[in-house]
């Protein structure tokens, strides 16, 4: 490609936007046809932007990344120092491909995914591609994605594989070929949503003008094919996720909710009598599907990986007992090894009786004489790369090496190195993605691409998703596709030339069933309890941080009684006066981050962006102010944020069992913060002006003024913040709320006996109630900040553990 093609020049002209990729026929190669004529697939939307002068194409791209912010769409980027969030990185312009190739291609990528369905059952059953010599056995039993405790299990349903992925390119000829296969635990489908809701908010008008196939239809099929494979009415499906550190974890969450799945941990679940079940607050209940998103020799640390801490054991002899099925089967990555490309024809003749109509990157094994052979003979032509790796050449983080940059040295020849190394090695055809259009600086420019589609088994066939995501290279080196080289992602559009139907997820029948209650899953209400009270634990210090302030904006003297006496108290709970902003708040905060982040299939985009924007203007205004009325009003400002946090919570989030969870965390925290609060000022040493503060950090001075004719007294305040039932920051208030939501917890009262939860919420309620204010002393306090403690003890116990 030359310069002049490389820097993508002159393809928009005022007169005609297609005038400059007709003069330039070496130009996204995406889009034209083997005359050098644009595909007319494409004609519309290039026209389309070719109308859009700059501004208007920037608001339109700011749309859709905005959408992307506020929705949470992340990916997580792997560093040598740290390992960071980043927002998905939209590549604006879609894909376009014309139904009809669509459908052609459609064909191989269902004839594959039949080939490693078969090839999977033989490498874990009768083994015959190894004993008739389709397979070298070193091939298979060298791979570290062969798991031998996986031979002789058939898969329940008897499928091995249910949803995969094909990295797929198309050559500067027109051909599609395969670049890697993936079968071990595809990612990308929730993405491939997300890029489509993205662009179309980007090109709505061009969207909503072409006839562009909908993806929803892929996955309620594909959704009611797991619900069918479940063996009673009561089980349940979840996607099985490593957790919140992995990479592709929003995606997880997001397929999760999307599908209506619980979304688990490896420690969510236990196998009890060959049955995989799920710990929730209602006891052990059955799981028979599992999609699978972990890698699987993690999933189980008794039979496969022992250092696994992310597994479940006994989950193999759950599968040996045919109680729960997998999407994908423990084992199917070795499908994925780039070596097998190298057997796939010859297979695909024996096992199908047909030609393999989709071929693969040309690959060369070099544990064989001939092959090896081929490959040094070609080597200026060839990519050299580990065979057992499951990576195309481009996403294998550097271990493969272009032929041509490799050079003989006095220790060893490259002859011998294949010699030598060869059962590890494979060379690869070079090969030369096709490029399309991306906007690079106010221009549309060429970018090397491919295409990741998705196929899964719908009923016993294979239905193939019409789009998928396409990887845009960041520059014109083909290795930059990957996301972690700063590669981006575009929406595919299958364009047909007649409407299209309009699928939905939502179904149209009017019989329906509502899930089983107290299927909360142990761990998600543990994050949400701790949610309620890192969320109140932070709201609790900007309350005292925010008087503290405000009386020293005014005095300018950190000594003085009252503010050396809160100075104290806070030093006792790491929160230091001297930090406008102090670290522990930001530790709160983050906290409470964290156990969102755990739980993001259960949490609202909104809740989720209003916590996000809590946290970071937390961190703006800890580097920005300084004591006294600016941090006063910084307070002020978190605490708005916060507030808001919370009435969405409150207005917006189902009143299900994880709603009580959340709560319970919330009023408890409450309930402690303002018990250790009355016990400090409890004295007759109390500091000059304590209760006034009491009454401002529990925002109830306007209440006081109404309910009490007299001027701030310790018997005023304790009764409306200690025992004043209507009031919702007095601790009675708490008690009283935490009592109703216990009462409403599985198995609450069973037998007309009461849980030691609830006995224990009950008698801390009561005793309380019957109290009066001249009652209330240090040591009741104390007393009391110990029986709180007990209710969360007793929570964990009964339904955390």
């Amino acid at each position: 490609m030359s310069k002049k093609q490389a820097t993508g020049k002159g393809n928009r002209h005022a007169d005609d936007p297609l005038l400059g990729y007709h003069s330039l026929p070496g130009i996204a190669d995406e889009m034209l046809d083997i005359d050098g004529q644009v595909r007319p697939v494409w004609r519309h939307l290039l026209s389309a932007i070719g109308r859009m002068d700059e501004a208007d194409l920037a608001n339109r791209f700011a749309r859709a990344d905005r959408y992307l912010r506020d929705a949470g769409v992340f990916y997580r980027a792997y560093g040598t120092k740290e390992t960071t969030e980043r927002n998905w990185p939209l590549s604006h312009v879609p894909v376009l491909i014309d139904e009809a190739e669509w459908q052609e291609l459609s064909k191989g990528l269902v004839q594959r995914a039949e080939l490693l369905e078969r090839i999977a059952a033989d490498i874990y059953g009768t083994n015959r591609l190894v004993a008739d010599g389709f397979l070298p056995p070193s091939l298979v039993a060298s791979s570290p994605e062969f798991l031998r405790p996986m031979v002789g299990i058939v898969p329940a349903h008897g499928h091995f594989l249910h949803f995969c992925s094909f990295e797929i390119g198309r050559g500067p000829d027109g051909g599609w070929w395969v670049l890697s296969d993936r079968t071990e635990a595809p990612s990308g489908a929730g993405f491939a949503i997300e890029n489509r809701v993205a662009t179309a908010r980007a090109f709505s008008d061009v969207y909503a003008e072409t006839h562009v196939h909908r993806l929803a239809g892929f996955f309620g099929a594909f959704r009611d094919t797991l619900q069918a494979r479940k063996e009673h009415p009561d089980d349940r499906i979840a996607v099985l996720t490593p957790g919140l550190a992995n990479e592709t974890y929003f995606e997880h969450a997001y397929i999760a909710r999307y599908l209506g799945f619980m979304l688990l941990e490896g420690e969510d679940l236990a196998v009890v009598n060959d049955r995989v079940m799920v710990r929730t607050v209602a006891g052990l209940k059955p799981v028979s599907v599992l999609w699978r998103r972990l890698d699987a020799a993690f999933a189980d640390p008794l039979e496969l990986n022992g250092a696994s801490r992310i597994g479940t054991p006994g989950m193999v002899e759950a599968l040996r007992a045919g109680s729960v099925s997998f999407v994908n089967a423990l084992g199917s990555g070795i499908l994925e090894t780039r070596a097998l490309l190298s057997f796939l024809p010859r297979i695909c003749r024996h096992l199908l009786g047909e030609k393999l109509v989709l071929p693969s990157t040309a690959t060369w094994w070099c544990g064989q004489k001939a092959e090896r052979d081929h490959v040094l003979r070609n080597i200026e032509k060839m990519v050299i790369g580990p065979a057992f790796s499951t990576r195309p050449f481009f996403d294998d983080n550097g271990q493969s090496v272009l032929g041509a940059s490799l050079r003989d040295t006095a220790r060893t020849t490259i002859a011998d190195w294949l010699l030598t190394d060869g059962t590890k090695l494979v060379g690869q055809e070079a090969v030369t993605l096709s490029t399309t259009p991306a906007w690079v600086d106010g221009r549309l420019t060429p970018r090397p691409m491919s295409l990741r589609v998705y196929v899964a088994r719908i009923g016993d066939g294979w239905r193939v998703m019409p789009g998928g995501f396409a990887r845009i290279g960041a520059g014109v080196d083909a290795t930059a596709i990957a996301m972690q080289a700063g590669g981006s992602a575009a929406d595919v559009w299958i364009v047909s030339d007649r409407p299209v139907e309009r699928t939905s997820l939502l179904s149209a029948e009017e019989n329906f069933t509502r899930n089983l209650p107290g299927s909360l899953p142990s761990r998600a209400a543990d994050n949400l309890f701790w949610l309620g009270r890192y969320i109140e634990r932070a709201e609790g210090a900007l309350r005292i941080l925010r008087a503290w302030h405000g009386r020293f904006a005014e005095q300018a003297n950190s000594e003085m009684p009252l503010l050396k006496d809160i100075t104290d108290y806070l030093a006792d709970l790491e929160v230091d006066t001297k930090q406008p902003v102090p670290d522990s708040l930001i530790v709160n905060i983050n906290s409470a981050l964290y156990s969102a982040g755990n739980i993001r299939d259960r949490f609202s985009a909104d809740g989720w962006l209003a916590l996000n924007d809590l946290a970071r203007t937390a961190r703006k205004l800890q580097a920005t102010v300084e004591a006294g009325d600016d941090t006063t009003r910084a307070m002020t400002i978190l605490l708005r944020k916060l507030a808001g946090f919370a009435g969405l919570v409150h207005e917006n989030m189902y009143r299900f069992t994880g709603w009580r969870f959340l709560s319970i965390g919330r009023y408890l925290e409450r309930g402690l913060h303002m018990t250790s609060l009355f016990r400090h000022f409890s004295g007759e040493d109390a500091p000059d002006g304590a209760y006034d503060m009491l009454l401002e950090i529990g925002d109830s001075v306007m209440t006081h003024r109404r309910r009490y004719n007299v001027n701030t007294a310790a018997l005023t305040v304790t009764d409306l913040l200690v025992l004043d039932p209507l009031n919702p920051r007095s601790i009675l208030y708490q008690l009283n709320e935490i009592k109703t939501e216990v009462e409403q917890l599985p198995d609450a009262i069973v037998n007309g006996q009461m849980s030691p939860l609830y006995r224990e919420a009950m008698r801390l309620h009561a005793g309380l109630a019957v109290m009066t204010p001249e009652m209330m002393n240090a040591e009741v306090y104390v007393r009391l900040e110990g029986d709180l403690g007990e209710i969360s003890n007793l929570l964990a116990v009964t339904y955390l553990g």
